[in-house]
């Protein structure tokens, strides 16, 4: 059988790569000029897009959303190991144990080459999802908090009132506020996800259980 070609083998990567360009190109233009009509409220002068990339106007409102992502990506990752949702999708079946699935750690002839040596390496690939997804969270949850920090002494300085640290702003409300009104919405977004896929389908769709499948089934 010909084998697809490279589009086809990597529709999906490369559709939801374009979408992230598509959004982070227009984030960027809309945020700078947002930002600028905010400095210019003040009769300061505006800034350069390239200045603005490292603002904390833009850093701010890019990694409070990223860091949201991959925290409950890496939640999720992680708590499907050790519970189950009856009849979800996205959950492994009832009748599974937790833990490596007898023989999936055995090297096969086209195994990655962590496998294929064992000890260390293969220790933390058997991990390395969950571990890259939550050090991608850290990231994101320290350039949030720098953004934000950033924004917050900015619009103190343009106010005339005194500027915080560093070290404070990791208390201030506002700080915690941007994250947890974003980790709400994820994790409403993968409890719906779990929930509806029970008792609805979607044909095709590697997200959801066969049309025909009981409810009570669980897994795809």
């Amino acid at each position: 059988m010909k084998r697809a070609n490279f589009l086809t083998r990597n529709a999906l990567s490369i559709t939801f790569f374009l979408l992230l360009a598509f959004s982070i190109i227009g984030q960027i233009y809309t945020g700078w000029k947002e930002h600028n009509d905010f400095l210019n409220s003040y009769d300061q002068p505006g800034t350069s897009m390239s200045a603005y990339l490292t603002s904390g106007h833009f850093l701010q409102a890019t990694f409070e959303n990223w860091e949201s992502e991959f925290f409950q990506m890496a939640l999720f990752v992680i708590l499907t190991v050790f519970m189950k949702q009856e009849g979800s999708s996205e959950s492994r079946p009832m009748e599974d144990g937790s833990g490596d699935k007898e023989g999936e750690c055995e090297p096969l002839k086209n195994s990655p080459w962590p496998v294929k040596k064992g000890g260390l390496a293969l220790r933390i690939y058997k991990h390395s999802l969950s571990i890259v997804l939550t050090l991608l969270f850290f990231l994101s949850f320290g350039l949030h908090w720098y953004g934000s920090f950033l924004d917050y002494n900015e619009q103190q300085a343009l106010e005339g009132l005194p500027l915080t640290t560093g070290i404070a702003y990791l208390g201030h409300s506002k700080f915690w506020f941007e994250s947890f009104q974003n980790w709400q919405s994820e994790f409403l977004s993968i409890f719906a996800i779990i929930f509806l896929s029970i008792y609805l389908r979607q044909a095709g769709s590697s997200q959801s259980k066969k049309v025909n499948a009981p409810h009570s089934e669980t897994g795809e």
